[in-house]
């Protein structure tokens, strides 16, 4: 089971209010910090976090458009299925590897910091954080890493280095989390065009809020 943190000590937005839900805004703060307890409080509100321009910067984002993946929604191409036998999928194998791969600095909108890399290394030791990992001749090619909350997976960033890796890992966590019970959802932040081909779709901010709190009180998928 996950180990609780000590609670935050700011006070974060709660978009479920009327008065702030009105806000057309996909930022919704700044400041705070990146510790277990601040992290957990803003995914139970639906926030995230990602580094400002200036160094130490912190944003915090509910959009106002949530990119959300059906779990009956993941497309596999023929293609695709045939690339998943070229795979072996593990979970929580290799996560600081995967968190370091996907941040590389040569990507391309690269946004991940090494204080983001500590500070989700700190909740995966914690139990809140998970890899999903596709592994090829012992070598790890792809994977992904994220946030889970009871029915609440939060994807935050994703690489590859051999062609549909990635997308293996993807379906690899949807089987995972499908084969749970209870309400779930799994939050990608924004719809890509990349994620939209994978069948993400977009919710608007206030269902989003609705769907989560249905979510957050399931068994955790990776702790079965």
């Amino acid at each position: 089971m996950p180990t609780e943190p000590a609670a935050t000590p700011w006070l974060m937005p709660d978009l479920r209010s009327a008065a702030l839900d009105a806000s057309l805004d996909d930022l919704v703060a700044v400041g705070a910090d990146l510790a277990p307890g601040t992290l957990l409080s803003a995914y139970r509100l639906g926030l995230f976090p990602m580094p400002g321009d200036v160094p130490g910067e912190l944003l915090w984002f509910c959009p106002v458009a949530r990119g959300v993946l059906p779990l009956d929604g993941l497309r596999v191409t023929r293609s695709l299925r045939k690339s998943l036998k070229r795979f072996e999928i593990r979970v929580d194998t290799a996560f600081d590897d995967v968190v370091a791969a996907c941040a590389d600095p040569s990507r391309e909108g690269g946004w991940i910091d090494g204080s983001i890399m500590a500070a989700y290394g700190e909740l995966h030791r914690l139990g809140w954080a998970h890899s999903v990992e596709a592994w090829s001749d012992g070598t790890l090619v792809g994977g992904l890493y994220g946030v889970e909350i009871g029915g609440l997976f939060a994807g935050e960033s994703m690489f590859h280095r051999a062609t549909d890796a990635s997308k293996a890992a993807l379906v690899g966590l949807v089987s995972l989390l499908a084969a749970a019970p209870g309400p779930r959802v799994l939050d990608v932040q924004w719809r890509t065009p990349h994620l939209a081909s994978l069948g993400v779709v977009e919710v608007p901010r206030r269902d989003y809020l609705r769907l989560l709190d249905a979510a957050l009180g399931s068994p955790a998928a990776f702790s079965l």
